[in-house]
């Protein structure tokens, strides 16, 4: 009996940024650098004593480069430093959060690959500024 062949439907990626497209936000700031089919380059700046929210994706995975600068990175239930030149892979729909634990700027090229790539792509479930909702 031949096998069947069962057809594959692309998914529609959606890249929602745009070159030169900057954020501030409460730990520091971020600004996109390049984007492309399926990927998109940001600059990410996080200032001394500050934290991104814990936090996951469901549309991308991220690889983050340090350049400057040394934090704390949790992934899972597992926490590391990064120092320059470190990096670390994050897969769609792993618990993350970035810490810059130190008295100088955390600087990261941040890579986002996936079929979402949107700011709106960000479930915060703990948050230092009170962005996370509300756990009844």
């Amino acid at each position: 009996m031949p096998a069947t062949r069962v057809k594959q439907v692309p998914m529609k990626q959606v890249n929602g940024y745009k070159t030169g497209q900057k954020g501030k936000r409460p730990w520091g700031n971020w600004r996109v650098t390049d984007t492309g089919d399926g990927f998109a380059v940001k600059r990410i700046e996080v200032s001394p004593g500050h934290r991104l929210s814990l936090q996951r994706h469901e549309g991308r995975t991220e690889r983050w480069v340090v350049v400057a600068g040394e934090g704390k990175v949790t992934l899972g239930t597992r926490s590391k430093r990064l120092g320059v030149g470190g990096t670390v892979v994050i897969p769609r729909k792993t618990v993350h959060r970035l810490e810059n634990d130190r008295k100088a700027p955390l600087v990261l090229i941040e890579i986002q690959y996936g079929p979402r790539l949107e700011e709106s792509d960000i479930e915060r479930l703990s948050d230092d500024y009170a962005r996370a909702p509300k756990r009844r």
